[in-house]
């Protein structure tokens, strides 16, 4: 469903918001409720609550009264040049006020607010998987930085033909989970592996992660529970690159849990850097136990978030990425490869909205 058709359906919704709103603000101006403090600050609260859904709400109103207007004119040869460009002009905007409009009558998310650790792994491919792996980095980091976010690297493991076993990315600011939280899963290519001398194409798997980060109050973890290995920092092909033990390998023991960092030159900052992934993962696999009945019970059309679970291919081929979550194709794989994935970031997003609208009836 797109947002439009979402937002047809919340229109009753809306409509009784800003009769409530409205309600509100007649008793505020009641000399009897002003004398009643704790009354006022409660209608005070729910009138805040609703300002910003209800402003956003007459917004959307004026530009489709506007949008009607337009269709009025039309037959006017005074302005008929000038309607398709206003027609184009107030169908930006109106999409922009409908996904604000809808982003605010859903529920937070909590998550929406933490920095996420990225983790893109080489799966079934052997080297043409890896090299597979270096390119979906280098699209998420194009990604990322087109919408402004900050971001680190902190762990890669690199192959001797330039491909990466692992790659994992600390991307920091509000709002960037709520983006990548649907790359998690088993992205798969299809193309002709530059090892190959045959011409024939060849299937390898990449799996993504996106895991939130956790705080030490989130998650507490005692020092009796980990085993912390140095050794030296290492490049493709296994050569030492610092004669020092600066890298870091952190176990925790009772998951089995291994972390390890060797971009810095100081051991602290790489124990420093594996600790806080070490918490991020500890906190997404309580996170999965804890919510595995739900996830069973309510199904969603846009996936688990699993990250076996197969959800995107990329086939060079024919220049085509399909999302088969949502059963979107694009015959655009070379600018998607280029960090351009919003078309299937914003049809997620808009899914899930629209789940999530269902369960608010």
């Amino acid at each position: 469903m797109s947002v439009s058709g979402i937002i047809e359906k919340v229109l009753p919704r809306l409509k009784s918001m800003r009769e409530r709103y409205h309600e509100i603000s007649g008793k505020m101006a009641d000399p009897n409720v002003s004398r009643s403090p704790s009354l006022y600050m409660k209608l005070a609260r729910d009138q805040s609550e609703l300002s910003g859904i209800v402003s956003l709400y007459e917004e959307y109103l004026r530009i489709v009264r506007e949008q009607d207007d337009l269709g009025e004119m039309k037959n006017d040869p005074q302005f008929m040049e000038l309607v398709p460009q206003e027609e184009r002009r107030l169908a930006t905007v109106l999409s922009e006020v409908e996904l604000k409009l809808l982003d605010s009558i859903l529920p937070k998310d909590e998550r929406d607010r933490k920095n996420v650790f990225l983790e893109i792994r080489a799966g079934a491919g052997g080297e043409e998987a890896a090299l597979f792996a270096r390119e979906l980095a280098r699209m998420y980091l194009r990604f990322i930085e087109r919408k402004g976010f900050r971001f680190e690297i902190m762990e890669t493991s690199d192959t001797e033909i330039g491909g990466a076993r692992e790659t994992v990315i600390y991307v920091q600011g509000s709002g960037i989970y709520s983006l990548l939280k649907f790359e998690s899963g088993v992205h798969r290519v299809q193309r002709v592996p530059v090892t190959e001398a045959g011409g024939r194409i060849h299937t390898s798997t990449v799996t993504v992660a996106v895991i939130p980060e956790a705080s030490e109050v989130e998650v507490q973890i005692e020092a009796k529970d980990l085993r912390i290995d140095t050794f030296c920092a290492s490049s493709a092909g296994g050569q030492s690159v610092n004669t020092t033990y600066s890298a870091v390998r952190i176990t925790h023991i009772p998951t089995n849990i291994v972390v390890s960092c060797q971009d810095e030159r100081s051991q602290l900052k790489n124990k420093a850097k594996a600790m806080k992934v070490l918490r991020a993962r500890l906190l997404e696999k309580e996170e999965t136990l804890q919510n595995a009945k739900i996830a069973s019970d309510r199904k969603s059309q846009v996936g688990t978030g699993d990250r076996s679970e197969r959800i995107r291919t990329y086939n060079f081929p024919q220049n085509r990425v399909t999302d088969h979550r949502i059963g979107m194709t694009l015959y655009q794989l070379d600018h998607v490869m280029e960090g351009e994935i919003d078309p299937f970031v914003d049809a997620l997003r808009a899914q899930e909205r629209a789940l999530e609208v269902e369960h608010l009836e």
